[in-house]
C-alpha cells in the first residue's frame, strides 16, 4: 500500500511539473492558439480573445400589422371582434448575434433575427453601437448580409472552406444567448451534410455541433482552433427548448456565396435551378444501379428547360457528385450547386448504366418564361387580395412545386381567400368544372359571381372547394 501510495503521489507530481514546464515555456501575454494536449487543458482563452471582437450582439425591430382572423375580416362577424388595438401596427423586437467579415462592415447573421427588420442596431464587443441596413436576405437558407456604412478597420473573422471541415474537430460558438451578453460555448464537429429544416426556418445543408446554442446564439460565430469561421449557428433541435440538443451551423461556403451576391448589387439570393425531380438511392436500389453503397440521386423527371435535360440528362440517371463532391439528397446537390455560383458550370458525375462519366452542366437562375402574368383581385372582385401568377420555372422553384403541375398558382392568399380554405401554393386547377391555365382566366370566372367551386392541387392532393360570398 506504502508502495501504491508513493507511486500515485509521483504521478501527479509529473502532471503538474509538466503543467509548470508549458507555461513557463510560453510568453507572459502570448496570444497563441493551444497547439497541445496540456495547452489544450488550460485554456481556449488565446483563441476567444482573438475572436471575440468580431461577433456582435444584433437588435432588431420591425413594424408589423396586428393579426386579424378570418372572422374578423368578414363584414358581418367583425363587429364581434372589435377593440381599440385591433388591426394597430406594433412594434417587434428581435434579439441575436451577427459576424463582421470584413474590415469595412459587412455583417452576416439570421433571416429570422433581421430579414424584416426596419430598424436595426450592432454591438461591437467594445461596446461601440453602429446602425445596420439590410443588403441580401433569404428566407430559405436563413441567412442576411448587412453592411454598416462609413466605418474602417473594424475586427473580422476570416471564412474557411467548409468543405475542409472534418467530424470531431473542436468548435467554439460565439453568441449572446438570453441577452446576456456575449458567450462562448465548446463543443466538437458532430457532424456534416444534414439536411433538412430546422427549427430556424432554414432549408439545405448544415454542419452539426455539440457546443450549446441557446436563443440569443442565432447568428453568431462557430470558429475552429484556428479562429476561422467554418459556419454560422442558425438552430438547435431540442425536445427541452434548451441546449441540450443537436446544434446546426450554415457552412461558410453558403456565407461566401451570399457575400459575393451581395457585393454584387443583389438583394435577393439567386440560387441556381436543377428543374429536375430525384430521390436519394437508398440500400435497396444500390445495387441493381452498379453501385457498391448507397449514395446519389437517381433521376425520376425533368423540366422541358432544365439544364440538366439540355447538358443531355435523362430520368433514370443517377447523379453522384457535384465539383467532385459526393452528394446523398436533392438538398445537398443544391447546396453544392449554390456554392459553385451562377453563370459558372458545374462538372456533375452521372452514373447510367453501370458507367460513370463526367457532365458540364450550365448553372442558371430558373426562367421567367412564360411571363407570370400576377394579378391581384380588387375589392370589387370574388376574393379580393388574391394574388395569383401562371405557373413558370421561376414560380416552381419559388414555391416549390412539382414540376409536372399545371394551372394557376396562389401567390397569397389575402382575408378571404384564407376564409374559403385557400393557401399560399396552392394551384388551381379548374373554377366552376372549367379548367384555368392563367390568373386572366381565374378572374374571368369570378366575374358577376357571388359563389365558385374551386378545383384545387396541394403537394399530392387534390381539393374541391365551394363557397358564397
Amino acid at each position: 500500500m506504502l508502495r501504491k501510495a508513493l507511486w500515485l503521489r509521483i504521478s501527479w507530481g509529473m502532471r503538474y511539473l509538466l503543467i509548470l514546464l508549458s507555461l513557463i515555456a510560453l510568453p507572459l501575454h502570448a496570444q497563441t492558439v493551444p497547439t497541445s494536449a496540456v495547452q489544450m487543458q488550460l485554456s481556449f482563452a488565446p483563441l476567444v480573445k482573438e475572436a471575440t471582437p468580431a461577433v456582435v450582439n444584433i437588435y432588431a425591430r420591425q413594424i408589423v400589422q396586428s393579426s386579424r382572423t378570418p372572422l374578423q375580416a368578414d363584414p358581418f362577424f367583425e363587429r364581434f371582434f372589435q377593440s381599440p388595438d385591433a388591426g394597430r401596427p406594433r412594434v417587434q423586437n428581435s434579439l441575436g448575434s451577427g459576424v463582421i467579415l470584413s474590415e469595412d462592415g459587412v455583417v452576416v447573421s439570421n433571416y429570422h433575427v433581421v430579414g424584416m427588420a426596419t430598424d436595426i442596431r450592432i454591438v461591437l464587443a467594445d461596446r461601440r453601437e453602429f446602425s445596420a441596413r439590410v443588403m441580401l436576405s433569404d428566407a430559405e437558407s436563413d441567412l442576411a448580409i448587412l453592411k454598416i456604412d462609413d466605418v474602417a478597420d473594424l475586427p473580422f473573422l476570416t471564412l474557411r472552406n467548409s468543405d475542409d471541415v472534418e467530424v470531431g474537430e473542436l468548435a467554439l460558438a460565439i453568441g449572446n444567448p438570453f441577452g446576456v451578453g456575449q458567450t462562448v460555448s465548446s463543443g466538437i464537429v458532430s457532424g456534416l451534410a444534414r439536411s433538412g429544416g430546422m427549427n430556424g426556418g432554414g432549408q439545405g445543408y448544415f454542419i452539426q455541433t455539440d457546443a450549446p446554442i441557446n436563443p440569443g446564439n442565432s447568428g453568431g460565430a462557430l470558429i475552429d482552433m484556428q479562429g476561422e469561421l467554418i459556419g454560422i449557428n442558425t438552430s438547435i433541435l431540442t425536445s427541452s427548448g434548451g441546449s441540450n440538443g443537436i446544434g446546426f451551423a450554415i457552412p461558410a461556403n453558403l456565407v461566401t456565396a451570399f457575400v459575393d451576391q451581395a457585393r454584387d448589387g443583389a438583394t435577393r439570393f439567386a440560387r441556381p435551378w436543377a428543374g429536375l425531380s430525384g430521390q436519394a438511392v437508398d440500400a435497396d436500389m444500390a445495387a441493381p444501379l452498379g453501385l457498391d453503397r448507397p449514395g446519389g440521386i437517381i433521376l425520376s423527371g425533368l423540366h422541358p428547360v432544365s439544364p440538366f435535360l439540355a447538358a443531355g440528362f435523362r430520368v433514370g440517371d443517377v447523379i453522384i457528385a457535384v465539383d467532385g463532391q459526393d452528394v446523398h439528397s436533392p438538398a445537398e446537390m443544391i447546396y453544392r450547386m449554390s456554392v459553385a455560383g451562377l453563370g459558372k458550370e458545374a462538372v456533375i458525375t452521372r452514373l447510367r448504366e453501370g458507367v460513370q462519366s463526367d457532365v458540364l452542366v450550365s448553372l442558371i437562375e430558373a426562367p421567367e418564361e412564360p411571363p407570370r402574368d400576377e394579378v391581384v383581385l380588387s375589392d370589387r372582385e370574388l376574393l379580393p387580395g388574391l394574388k395569383l401568377a401562371r405557373i413558370n420555372p421561376a414560380v416552381l422553384s419559388e414555391l416549390n412545386l412539382s414540376l409536372e403541375v399545371g394551372g394557376v398558382a396562389v401567390m397569397d392568399v389575402g382575408a378571404f381567400g384564407l376564409r374559403v380554405g385557400l393557401r399560399r401554393g396552392d394551384v388551381i386547377l379548374a373554377v366552376n368544372g372549367q379548367n384555368v391555365r392563367t390568373p386572366a382566366q381565374v378572374r374571368a370566372a369570378f366575374k358577376g359571381k357571388r359563389s365558385a367551386e374551386l378545383f384545387v392541387q396541394r403537394g399530392g392532393q387534390r381539393l374541391s372547394l365551394r363557397f358564397r360570398i
